[in-house]
């Protein structure tokens, strides 16, 4: 069980040393995860804004099913990004809460799992135990889009407003207050 606990701890801490957490990239912005695509249609007004959509949402996953992903999909719309991992007990207390927002405000806001620490098998397993698979999940093995988003525990959320902003990252105990954070960026 120790290991279980030290390991991703120990992971997160090399992965976070390795892409340099909080290094200027360059546009002004500490530790900004670099855009690796130009502004295309999928993104929300072009310009400034535009660009800030494109450098959010410019990744791509697969899915806990094994479907391909494209994150410029949840352009023009808030989207909440769950990280979680399938052995964690904060985890499983927050998927309830975590599907009844994404059913209350599915078509005004994304929801995506964004599972890690473990294999695929078990986050396959969590979304069926939990009775989470109305939204997606991304089987995220190497941790790159917990990298990404500079992530470096599970039970995390990260809420972007649709201009790809982030205007909430931490812990929700249970989910509790995600309903609130969802209505505040919908409208």
């Amino acid at each position: 069980m120790r290991a279980r606990v030290l390991l991703p701890a120990v992971l997160a801490t090399a992965a976070l040393a390795v892409t340099g957490c909080g290094s200027d990239d360059g546009d002004g912005e500490a530790g900004a995860a670099p855009s690796t695509a130009a502004s295309s249609p999928a993104t929300a007004g072009g310009g400034a804004e535009g660009e800030k959509v494109a450098q959010a949402l410019s990744f791509t996953a697969t899915t806990v099913d094994g479907k391909p992903f494209d994150a410029k999909s949840l352009a023009g719309k808030p989207a909440v990004l769950w990280f979680w991992a399938p052995w964690c007990p904060t985890c499983k207390g927050q998927a309830a809460e975590t599907a009844k927002v994404a059913e209350e405000y599915k078509g005004r806001a994304n929801v995506v799992g964004v599972a890690g620490l473990d294999k695929n098998s078990a986050m396959r397993d969590f979304v069926a135990d939990t009775g989470t698979g109305s939204f997606p999940h991304l089987s995220d093995e190497e941790g790159e889009v917990w990298k990404r988003f500079e992530v470096t525990q599970q039970s995390h959320y990260v809420i972007l407003d649709k201009n790809g902003e982030t205007v909430y990252e931490g812990v929700l105990p249970g989910g509790e207050g995600l309903a609130e954070k969802v209505a505040a960026v919908t409208g």
